[in-house]
């Protein structure tokens, strides 16, 4: 296998290997070609407050998975009770990694507590 940043890979014997996409580039129709497709969904609300409670236990709140238990724990160092626009904004990127979609975010924060808030 080639990996372009990494160079040729090689094996004695064939490798399992698993590929998880998060779907946020397309993966070559050429590899999808070599693998057997397997979905597996979101976890439902109660499933992701178990999972945020495992990774996350000392928070308090109750948030999704992945990037939000890096905002519940960047919340919690903060010593957050609650969650304000000005605490939104200021933590954004722990959960929004695009610069767009934080320009969505931003705009939709102020469209619900006003420019000013």
């Amino acid at each position: 296998m080639t990996i372009p940043e990494i160079g040729r890979v090689g094996a004695l014997t064939p490798p399992a290997v698993i590929v998880t996409s998060n779907r946020t580039r397309e993966l070559h129709d050429a590899l999808k070609r070599r693998c057997l497709y397997h979905w597996i969904d979101h976890p439902d609300l109660d499933r992701e407050v178990d999972i945020v409670r495992a990774r996350a236990p000392h928070v308090a709140k109750r948030p999704g998975v992945a990037e939000t238990i890096d905002w519940a724990n960047a919340l919690a160092f903060l010593g957050a009770e609650h969650l304000d626009p000005r605490l939104a904004r200021d933590t954004l990127g722990s959960v929004v990694k695009d610069h767009e979609d934080q320009e969505l975010v931003l705009a939709r924060i102020g469209e619900v507590v006003g420019e000013d808030g």
